[in-house]
């Protein structure tokens, strides 16, 4: 990479990087000291964050970890209030970063919310999970709601609020699963799990090859219960309420604990939920 005097970021300034971060030294000093001898701003960034990321992968494959890939991303790099997705102003309510969790608000109209429960109600049925022994479906005493798919840009509201997600996170419409709704009656919940898929289990292979990788999941509220029903991050103790119209997205970079990823529907205590969930893959969904 170039600038307009030329600059350019040699092997040995990457090096250079990577001795001052094996030293301990932050990052802030080793940019202020590139600044001082002479680097521009922008170069030095650039070769700061390309190196670093670069040694940090090369790090984690070198201890056992599977290669990180590429995400969604809302891109929330100037800490913006709404996100304009050309038919909706959402509102960024909360943003974490490791592990990556994004909170919006206004994500659904209250028309949508009600659509969508209409739609789905005549075809629930008891949640399945994704069987990664087999790479079929199963049944599975964790999760205890009922609920149904529909197909990608089945209905005029799904297409829409699918199109909405794509400006949102920035993926494809194509690389999204379809659109799950699920229905939480009291006492129902889906206890802490992943939602990527065990590159380790048997019939991972067999799931991947429908649109690679699990990298992301965006899950929407439909209805408020009274009580309960949150989703849960355990390993940093945080619970995102069931706010209806709200959502809380997260992504994964690499199908492995070290996400922190590890997430569930808390029971419901009184009342009824009801969600929407849209799961993201690598590549295009068949």
């Amino acid at each position: 990479m170039t600038t307009k005097t030329q600059q350019h970021i040699t092997p040995e300034l990457r090096q250079w990087i990577v001795a001052q971060a094996q030293a301990g030294h932050p990052a802030e000093a080793a940019l202020q000291s590139m600044l001082a001898s002479g680097w521009q701003e922008d170069v030095a960034i650039e070769a700061m964050e390309s190196t670093l990321r670069t040694h940090l992968e090369a790090q984690a494959v070198a201890q056992g970890l599977p290669a990180a890939t590429k995400v969604p991303d809302p891109g929330l790099e100037e800490s913006p209030l709404y996100v304009d997705t050309g038919d909706r102003r959402v509102h960024v309510l909360q943003n974490m970063f490791n592990p990556r969790v994004v909170v919006f608000g206004n994500l659904l109209s209250d028309e949508e919310c009600d659509a969508l429960i209409a739609l789905a109600k005549p075809r629930l049925a008891r949640s399945l999970t994704v069987a990664t022994k087999t790479g079929g479906e199963e049944v599975n005493a964790d999760r205890t709601s009922s609920g149904m798919f529909f197909a990608r840009g089945e209905t005029e509201v799904v297409r829409r609020i699918e199109e909405r997600i794509a400006r949102l996170l920035n993926w494809p419409v194509e690389n999204g699963e379809g659109l799950q709704v699920l229905h939480y009656r009291p006492g129902a919940e889906y206890k802490p799990h992943y939602d990527y898929f065990d590159p380790n289990e048997p019939g991972t292979p067999t799931i991947l090859r429908r649109g690679g990788q699990r990298v992301g999941t965006l899950v929407m509220y439909l209805a408020e219960p009274e009580k309960g029903g949150g989703t849960t991050f355990p390993d940093v103790h945080l619970e995102v309420y069931p706010k209806r119209g709200h959502g809380v997205f997260f992504s994964y970079d690499r199908p492995h604990p070290s996400t922190r990823t590890l997430h569930g529907g808390a029971p419901v205590l009184a009342g009824e939920k009801w969600i929407a969930t849209k799961w993201l893959r690598e590549g295009r969904f068949e």
